[in-house]
């Protein structure tokens, strides 16, 4: 009978943290609200040539304005541009590895964390991007979405 409860012990101890993870990042997914409004901080890690998935969902309300924090941790440069078409546009043209900071704009060189801000300010779809060569193609881009007030 002790071995019995033992070995249920030790199945309940393995199994159960599995569902209870799987139970809060899928309410995570369905059931978060939108960032906002007023200021609110986002930290973004790359690695290996990715953002984290934190900016994968991420919706904030119209009049955000969001502190990104964002952690190099990979061995390579990145940047986090956000911006609208004509923004992401001149920097795919672009051939400069770094470029001054200026809102929503950030270059990080490998091991390096920096800071931007963005202010959403129209609902609609707003696409974060690296375009450093190869980095777009790659797949380190995506929108964020901005829904009314």
């Amino acid at each position: 009978m002790r071995g019995r409860m033992a070995i249920a012990f030790v199945v309940v101890a393995t199994v159960l943290p599995t569902v209870v993870a799987y139970s809060v990042a899928a309410g995570a997914d369905s059931g978060t609200k939108p960032l906002g409004p007023g200021l609110v901080t986002v930290e973004v890690t790359t690695h290996y040539s990715r953002y984290s998935e934190v900016l994968d969902d991420l919706e904030v309300y119209e009049g955000t304005l969001v502190r990104f924090v964002v952690i190099n941790d990979d061995p390579i440069h990145h940047e986090l541009i956000i911006g609208e078409a004509a923004v992401h546009a001149a920097h795919e043209r672009g051939h400069e590895a770094t470029h001054p900071p200026v809102p929503g704009e950030l270059s990080l060189d490998p091991g390096e964390t920096g800071l931007t801000t963005y202010r959403f300010d129209t609902p609609g779809k707003v696409r974060f991007a690296c375009h450093l060569p190869r980095h777009f193609a790659y797949g380190m881009w995506g929108d964020i979405t901005v829904v009314p007030t």
